[in-house]
This record gives structure tokens, sequence and C-alpha cells, in this order.
């Protein structure tokens, strides 16, 4: 009898269809976002060069409850500031295989007020 597939074994190859894809360059680098039940992490990577350029995320930020969607608008807030700084206005968005809602959605919406372009 064939093993059930878990819902990170599903959202793993849904990422890696989408990475197929999507690849972040020098000028245009790909913000990604990393969910668990705690946490949330958001990168800005610049795939050509293998290079992480700006990251965040709740467990540096030291929010007390990492895994909720003000914590996501923070991250994303936070990212967006990072990115910013090191003169990085326009990415790429890489859901990480998540659907767009919740709190990969209140990140990504952060992230634009903050000044992203993506």
């Amino acid at each position: 009898m064939a093993k059930k597939e878990s819902r990170n074994d599903v959202r793993l190859r849904r990422h890696l269809r989408v990475r197929k894809k999507i690849s972040g360059t020098p000028e245009c680098p790909r913000l990604n976002v990393f969910r668990s039940n705690a946490h949330i992490n958001a990168q800005v990577i610049d795939d050509v060069n293998g290079v992480t350029l700006a990251a965040a995320s709740s467990v540096d930020m030291k929010l007390e409850n990492g895994g909720n969607v003000e914590a996501a608008a923070k991250v994303g807030a936070e990212v967006a500031k990072r990115a910013l700084a090191k003169n990085i206005e326009k990415v790429v968005f890489d859901r990480g295989g998540y659907i767009y809602h919740g709190r990969v959605k209140a990140l990504a919406e952060a992230a634009r007020e903050a000044g992203l372009k993506f």
C-alpha cells in the first residue's frame, strides 16, 4: 500500500515546480517566505550568485508570538526596510508553495506598503 503524502511533501513539490520558473537576479532578487507553526521567515535572495541579500524573521525580531498575522506583517515590513537600505526596490515574490492567504498574504502586503515592488 502506498504511503500517503504529508501536506509538507505536497507543498515542497509545489515549491519546486514554481522554482523552475521563478529565479532571483541581482537586478530583481527573489523574496522567499518560509512559514512554520511558530515563526515566519523572509529572505531576499540573488539566485545567480547564490547569496542572501536581506533577511528578517520573527525569531531574530524577538516577537512574542511569531506564528500569527500581525507578526508576519511586522516581518514583511522589516525585510522591506532592510532590502531598501541595500537599494533593492524590485523583487519577485516566491510564496514557497504556500497558498497566498493569511500570514503569507500579510507579509507580502506589508512589504509592498513598506516600498518593495513586485
